[in-house]
């Protein structure tokens, strides 16, 4: 059983990178800083992940913050003195402000959510930021502004925001409801298409900046005088746009067509952007650009080599032959780790190149691996006496895993990212396909491997069939030739022999048929078992589990018989004979191991008759350690050995790698180690992170090419986008700048769900401090807080425990806040100053019911890290009450966050209670998607079947959880993936009216990828939809029957257009078309009627 989870000369690495070598930075004509902001005399930009400032013209750039934290958004006061900019220095990003010409940052914010710098208010004594901090969705941020002096931010009326801009008086903002997509997604026109509303901060009025019909993402609004500027893509690529404000004339200003404008910044007269990696400046009176050059010679120390240590990085394992050593997939490099004495080696030493699952072979001379240092994957044979390496190139898909050596160290086995299973010969270098699964299931890759014949002749493995069930099959390699092991009528999984060649072990279910139809949310709370079967393969052979029957035998008749079975079986480990399967009347020769049906894993056997496996508690993580079992055939006993999340038995049979939880070991088979663990902790591998980045960005590249789930790409010529951006590599200074320009590069594929899963390590990863949340709004009165609303939770449930309602602890609304564990709180000070480092912790609160503290109490509650399952919650139901009020009772309403779990646990908290009411409303709104609803779907379009009378008690009718009225789904643009097909399905299957905006239009799927060097990895969504319209929804979102924007001044005011449109709505339909229900008939007379 293997995990799942380089010696190369320079020559090669070059070859590779070829003319992308990454060198050293260009001190001349710096590229790739970001985030530009200008003033009258200055310009400011991130370089680096730090702040650096420089004149107008670009010289005398110098560096104006440097922390481990990143710094981001920088933008000028209007007097050019100041720079605001959002900084993680603690863990957390938050506003900090630092004069032009240096000095100590000033923090302004506390809250542990993200803080991001928007702009300065017209007089410059406020920053304009944005926070998730007090909404009921991540799906909105609003705008904030903070005192340069300090304080608690003020919370402005604007119901939803992104980017934004003050104009010069004051009078209005210029900004962006909802968040961008389009960064990942070129060519973007679903629902949640970027649009700027110009706000009138007085009458709270909106003006939307026109588009043409082909529809575009406008973003990045700044003032100069009547005109906004900002960046569109309506015309192609990202250009600089203009809107007059009298005259409501749009005017392009750039043509750019080969790379976007990014970032734009103004100072009342002169605007700042980014484009191709450079910055350019450009003058609103000539309307013209000019490039800015920037020179920066400065120290930049990611670039430098480093040593990497943390068991983080180890990502597969296997075991030596004798046990005597480990040997690890170790941040790309292989390592091998003693068991007991001696020290860690690096096997390969290549950094910069990708080197995977390694395996040792059984006779003990070699370790396999997968290696790109070509460029692409490939089986690598070294031989460790003399370190030469043998390479095999694969005709497969492009990526693999999880080799497995055959006993005799002369073939492997392994699959590749197309649900391929391979045979290797080592010794020829032929590799040819033996099995492919029929459906694709989620995961990087799939494990078709079984495990081999003790003779090394035979292999068994599964597929994934049509019915998306599994089926077992063994594999002849002298024949190449494939037979059937199971019907396909039950879930068959990790056939493997014994070592004698007497059995087959499998994993078997006949529960499997819901749950392995992963897609279907249906699915969701259910959970598969299975029991484990013997196959016994000739048939003469008896079954290990026959009946025995007890006979009196002298002591010398049962001395004689052991010293007999003992000759027998040391004779038959030394003469094994071939393996011989008898095919004829198989499925009869299947009988269960005496074990109830459980959660089984990780089937292995060491010797014969003595099967290994896991089994995982219902309900619990796979995180979770499991209980490693062993059955004795021979005793018929099934007894723990250990708890572990993994474990692989060596060649030998005598030794077994595990993992438990973050630690590794070895032991004896079948015994708890007694030697602790292995020192993974010593393992150090040496990084470049020059090479390592272009092994990154071509693996980013392969990635998209092998996974993606048009081959064609989009019609996109892929080689040349590998092209066009690999250009910005020798400018690369640090991992985020790498990740920004492969991001630029991947959203060339125009689609949804393309970005990083994971952006890799970093070098500096400053510590969290993080902050306490007590569950409240705040009102400032008499220069202290008071408690305006406290949010109700289910204090039984922990991500809805809401601390100032837990028992005892008794603070009302309307009561005063005068202290946080004996410092007294006034409302100049930024109140969440108070909560650092306090979630999850005991703090003493001073509350009191007048200002001045008079019959002060004092309180401990335990502040939680986040509040937004609470705001939601109080959302929720706050929208029930409204429809239940405003429809007498007649109508349910039911919030659905997502077509995953919290949506079936949603849907069944809120649907299930209210099935007495004639009609619903389902929202939609801000839907993050995840499987196909059918769940929803499925209950929502149940027809009436018939009505039970009883005796006592109302009448029942069937479906009991059922509504069969009229029924309104509320979307909007940020629902969208799992949220577009819910609304498509609801359509398709006539249930009921739509109404409010057109969704996000993401309708493709990511299934699994594989790891970065790094640890990073990127999607290339692998699933699409389609109909017989085409692969629609995609890029276009589904739209509503009534379109119902939800204007900022409607919203401040306290309403909810399109959740009143839907109660307006359904009772239209409930008044034209009531649910009719049958009336129950007299009871009947059954008894014989005499005339």
């Amino acid at each position: 059983m293997s995990m799942h989870l380089k010696n190369y000369p320079m020559l090669v690495i070059l070859l590779v990178i070829g003319f992308y070598q990454i060198n050293a930075q260009n001190t001349s004509d710096t590229r790739l800083m970001k985030s530009p902001a200008i003033s009258e005399n200055n310009i400011a930009f991130i370089y680096a992940e730090d702040l650096w400032i420089a004149n107008k013209n670009g010289s005398n750039a110098r560096r104006l913050t440097i922390d481990e934290g990143v710094e981001s958004n920088p933008v000028f006061s209007p007097d050019g003195s100041m720079i605001a900019f959002s900084a993680e220095y603690d863990g957390n990003i938050d506003v900090f402000v630092v004069s032009s010409k240096g000095g100590l940052p000033k923090r302004l914010t506390w809250h542990p959510g993200w803080d991001q710098v928007r702009d300065f208010t017209p007089d410059g004594k406020s920053v304009l930021f944005i926070s998730r901090r007090s909404t009921y969705t991540n799906r909105h941020a609003k705008l904030y502004t903070v005192s340069i002096e300090g304080g608690q931010p003020s919370e402005l009326p604007i119901p939803s925001a992104f980017s934004a801009s003050y104009s010069e008086d004051g009078k209005y903002i210029a900004y962006t409801p909802l968040y961008e997509v389009f960064n990942q997604w070129k060519n973007y026109r679903g629902g949640t298409q970027s649009r700027i509303w110009i706000y009138d901060t007085e009458t709270h009025d909106v003006v939307e900046i026109d588009k043409p019909a082909s529809g575009g993402n406008d973003t990045n609004p700044q003032w100069i005088g009547n005109k906004v500027f900002f960046r569109s893509d309506r015309n192609g690529e990202f250009n600089l746009f203009a809107y007059e404000l009298d005259s409501k004339v749009v005017t392009q200003l750039t043509n750019y067509e080969d790379f976007p404008v990014i970032s734009l910044n103004t100072n009342n007269n002169d605007l700042i952007y980014e484009q191709a990696g450079y910055l350019h400046s450009f003058d609103s009176y000539s309307l013209s650009s000019s490039k800015i050059t920037i020179p920066i010679a400065t120290d930049l120390l990611e670039l430098r080599p480093r040593f990497v240590s943390g068991d983080n990085y180890i990502r597969s394992a296997g075991i030596s032959p004798s046990g005597a050593r480990a040997v690890f997939d170790y941040r790309g490099e292989v390592i091998t780790v003693p068991a007991e004495k001696g020290d860690v080696e690096n096997i390969s030493q290549t950094p910069g190149v990708h080197e995977k699952y390694p395996q040792w072979s059984p006779d003990g001379k070699q370790i396999a691996y997968f290696s790109d240092a070509s460029g692409e994957y490939s089986l690598h044979l070294k031989t460790l006496e003399t370190g030469v390496i043998k390479k095999l190139p694969i005709p497969g898909a492009g990526f693999y895993a999880y080799l497995h050596w055959s006993p005799d160290s002369k073939k492997l086995c392994f699959v590749d990212n197309g649900r391929n299973l391979f045979v290797a010969d080592a010794s020829s270098g032929k590799i040819t396909k033996i099995g492919t699964d029929m459906l694709y299931i989620p995961g990087s890759f799939r494990e078709l491997f079984g495990s081999w014949s003790h003779d090394s002749k035979w292999v068994s493995y599964t597929i994934i069939t049509e019915t998306n069930f599994e089926r077992a099959y063994v594999y002849s390699v002298a024949q190449n030739k494939s037979f059937e092991l199971s019907d396909g009528l039950s879930n068959v999984r990790e056939p493997i022999f014994d070592p004698s060649g007497k059995y087959i072990y499998m994993l078997a279910s006949t529960d499997a048929g819901p749950v392995v139809n992963w897609f279907d949310q249906s699915n969701q709370d259910m959970e598969m078992t299975n029991s484990i079967y013997l196959v016994t393969l000739q048939k003469e052979l008896m079954s290990p589990l026959a009946k025995e029957n007890d006979e009196e035998n002298n002591e010398d008749d049962e001395k004689s018989e052991k010293d007999d079975a003992d000759k027998d079986e040391k004779k038959e480990k030394a003469t094994l004979p071939p393996l011989k399967i008898d095919w004829k009347g198989i499925t009869n020769r299947i009988i269960d191991l005496p074990i109830s049906p459980g959660m089984y894993s990780g089937l292995s056997c060491s010797e014969e008759g003595k099967l290994f496996y896991l089994s995982r508690k219902p309900h619990s993580s796979f995180s979770d350690p499991q209980s490693l079992r062993m059955y004795d055939l021979k005793e018929r006993e099934d007894k723990e050995v250990m708890l572990a999340n993994w474990y692989s038995i060596a060649a030998s049979g005598k030794k077994m790698l595990f993992q438990k939880e973050q630690t590794w070991g070895i032991t004896e088979v079948g015994k708890k180690p007694e030697n602790g663990t292995l020192n993974t902790g010593s393992i150090k591998v040496k990084i470049d992170p020059r090479q390592e980045w272009s092994n990154i960005f071509n693996e980013t590249w392969r990635v998209n090419r092998d996974y993606f789930y048009d081959p064609g790409m989009h019609g996109l010529d892929w080689n040349a986008m590998k092209e066009k951006y690999a250009r910005f590599l020798p400018d690369v200074t640090c991992r985020s700048d790498l990740y920004r320009i492969m991001q630029w590069m991947c959203s060339e594929l125009s689609v949804g769900h393309h970005r990083f899963g994971s952006r890799g390590d970093r070098m500096n990863n400053p510590d969290k401090v993080g902050g306490g949340l007590l569950g409240a709004d705040y009102e400032v009165v008499d220069n202290r807080y008071r408690f305006a609303k406290i949010y109700g939770g289910l204090n039984w449930t922990p991500e809805l425990r809401s601390p100032l309602t837990e028992p005892g602890v008794n603070v009302a609304e309307g009561e005063y806040l005068i202290a946080v564990n004996g410092k007294e709180v006034k409302a100049d000070q930024n109140l969440y100053s108070f909560f650092e480092n306090t979630e999850n912790k005991i703090v003493e609160l001073t509350v009191s019911a007048s200002a001045d503290g008079f019959g002060s109490r004092k309180v401990k509650v335990v502040p939680v890290e986040s509040e937004r399952s609470l705001r939601n919650r109080d959302w929720v139901e706050g929208n029930i009450k409204k429809v239940d009020k405003a429809t007498n009772g007649q109508v349910a309403y039911v919030y659905v966050p997502n077509t995953a779990g919290a949506g079936h646990q949603y849907f069944k908290r809120y649907f299930f209670p209210q099935v007495n009411k004639k009609a619903i409303i389902v929202d939609e709104r801000h839907n993050g998607g995840g499987q196909l609803a059918d769940y929803y779907i499925d209950i929502l379009k149940k027809p009436y079947q018939a009505s039970w009378n009883f005796r006592y008690g109302n009448d029942l009718d069937a479906p009991s959880g059922s509504i069969q009225g009229p029924k309104v789904m509320i979307i909007d643009e940020t629902a969208g993936s799992g949220g577009d097909y819910l609304p498509w399905m609801f359509r398709k299957f006539k249930l009921g009216t739509i109404i409010g905006k057109t969704t996000w239009g993401g309708l493709v799927g990511v299934l699994g990828f594989p790891e970065f060097i790094d640890g990073g990895s990127v999607t290339a969504p692998n699933v699409a939809f389609w109909n017989e319209d085409g692969y629609r929804i995609e890029n276009e979102g589904v739209a509503p029957d009534i379109e119902i924007e939800q204007w900022p001044k409607a919203v401040i005011s306290g309403g909810d257009p399109q959740l009143e449109k839907a109660i307006e709505t359904v009772m239209e339909q409930l008044k034209s078309n009531p649910p009719v229900m049958p009336k129950r008939p007299e009871y009947p007379v059954r008894v014989r009627q005499t005339n």
